[in-house]
């Protein structure tokens, strides 16, 4: 049997990086934690919750408007094709690039997550796990 993409091992499906800085709701406790690198989450509406609160975050904090502007910033081009991220994001959303997603709207952030989540493990969304996600917020 083929071994599942990291992101869906952590429950990560955005494969946020390990950081000190943040303690997410439902974050397996560090001393439980195998993957160095990235977070690992209880379960995966947790992942799909702490994904969708970085991209709310990115307008509030950073002030990203359009799709290209998130992905630019979740997938910076040092580490990704950030181009190609952008174009297969907004293929799946169905989206221009100069999209500008409503960041409190459940439909449209479930429909981002679930996008991200795609181009990171190359496996469609639950989107019954992405909506998991929301209600937590």
């Amino acid at each position: 049997m083929k071994k599942l993409p990291r992101g869906l091992r952590n429950n990560n499906p955005g494969n946020i990086r390990n950081s000190d800085a943040t303690d997410w709701q439902g974050e397996v406790p560090a001393n439980k934690k195998k993957d160095k690198s990235f977070e690992e989450f209880e379960d995966m509406a947790h992942g799909y919750r702490a994904l969708i609160k970085l991209l709310q975050n990115y307008r509030r904090k950073y002030g990203c408007q359009t799709i290209a502007d998130f992905i630019s910033r979740w997938a910076p081009r040092t580490e990704n094709n950030t181009p190609g991220y952008i174009s297969r994001v907004c293929k799946e959303m169905q989206v221009p690039t100069s999209y500008v997603p409503d960041v409190d709207d459940k439909t449209t952030m479930c429909a981002f997550a679930a996008a991200i989540s795609l181009v990171e493990n190359g496996i469609p969304a639950v989107m019954a796990d992405v909506e998991k996600g929301w209600a937590l917020l």
